[in-house]
């Protein structure tokens, strides 16, 4: 079945068959609705209704007829994430938690930067199955794919609860491999470049080859990120199991040939890890795997977290900086990313969905009655 006509399941497990109009594109939103209306231009009304004006419900398409709004309800649904808790944080970050409609949970986040730009950072799946060691949301287990709308609605949610100008930044960064939900991310993707430029969306991965072959050929791309945080293989296979299935090499050669358009680059994304990454002869090494590309690496000191343990800490100020000054030399654009949101547990690498429970290696790990604490 389409991601964008997965059908809901209602807390009382009920399966609501009825098409999800927020995930569809323009076109296939038009297509959906030709038998059951009276002229073509009210499919771009509904549309408009729902991206535009952030309706919620057919009702409130006041454009239309009681009774076309009466039969397109009977037909179709439209299924905004349930927004359950807000968690700010001092530096003006708020994280989302988010229901959907078969109870699922995910989180987003409401990034504010130092010149009063927001960010948005949206999950792709309802847990992630790839087990990166320094990454919460592994530690929660696997969960599904989210839908088209799910994606979208997230966006919709979160301007619902106010607070955001016009003009945001979109970065799938949060909860799950978005090149592992290619059916849901293509539509969304097409949506949200219709408010948001694609030059200021971008999708992250923890390195998903053929994802990033079908990326590259998209007629409109989004930025893409990569987290890298090794450069050989023996190191990255033991901080993110992907790498075994498509090692480094495979991984470069995809991202060599991926089509950047005049003045974009690839972002290189290094959380710093003390005594395992953060030498001198990691950065030399990270040097040499990305010589040649239009690239720039992205340092993000890792963020603490009870279920990590406590190998899982950040080096020190003067080693962050001598990491960042030596990739410099080398040639190389580099940034220090500053956290945001880390008192609400919103920073890179925390989002859990509070509520769920542990499984995999959280199951294993964690002291008994964690399960769900900030």
């Amino acid at each position: 079945m389409d991601a964008t006509a997965t059908p809901a399941v209602d807390r009382i497990g009920i399966a609501d068959l009825r098409p999800d109009l927020l995930g569809m594109t323009r076109g296939r939103l038009a297509k959906a609705l030709a038998p059951w209306i009276d002229r073509p231009y009210r499919a771009g009304q509904v549309y408009d209704a729902l991206h535009r004006r952030g309706v919620a419900e057919f009702g409130a398409i006041t454009g239309l007829s009681r009774e076309l709004r009466a039969r397109l309800g009977e037909r179709f649904r439209i299924e905004r994430p349930e927004l359950v808790e807000r968690r700010p944080a001092p530096d003006g970050t708020v994280k989302h938690l988010l229901r959907l409609a078969d109870d699922a949970t995910v989180e987003a986040v409401d990034i504010l930067d130092d010149r009063g730009r927001h960010t948005l950072c949206l999950s792709s799946q309802a847990g992630c199955a790839l087990a990166c060691a320094f990454c919460v949301t592994g530690y929660w287990g696997a969960g599904r794919n989210l839908s088209a709308g799910e994606i979208v609605g997230q966006v919709l949610a979160l301007r619902a609860a106010g607070g955001l100008p016009e003009a945001v930044n979109l970065v799938f960064m949060g909860m799950g491999e978005p090149l592992l939900n290619l059916d849901a991310l293509e539509p969304a993707f097409e949506i949200l470049s219709e408010s948001a430029s694609p030059r200021r969306i971008t999708v992250s991965t923890a390195g998903v080859v053929p994802g990033i072959e079908a990326l590259a050929r998209w007629p409109k791309r989004p930025n893409l990120a990569v987290s890298l945080h090794a450069a050989d293989d023996a190191l990255r296979s033991r901080i993110m199991p992907i790498n075994r299935t498509w090692p480094l090499v495979e991984l470069m050669a995809a991202l060599r040939a991926y089509p950047l358009e005049r003045g974009r680059r690839l972002t290189f994304e290094y959380i710093l890890i003390r005594g395992l990454n953060d030498g001198p002869t990691h950065a030399d090494a990270l040097a040499r795997l990305l010589a040649g590309l239009s690239a720039k690496v992205n340092l993000i000191p890792i963020n603490p977290d009870p279920v990590l343990g406590d190998r899982m800490v950040p080096p020190d100020a003067a080693a962050v900086d001598a990491f960042h000054c030596r990739l410099k030399r080398h040639g190389l654009v580099s940034t220090v990313r500053r956290p945001r949101g880390l008192e609400a547990s919103a920073a890179c690498g925390q989002l859990r969905a509070f509520g769920r429970r542990p499984r995999g290696h959280a199951g294993r790990n964690l002291g008994k009655g964690y399960a769900g604490r900030a």
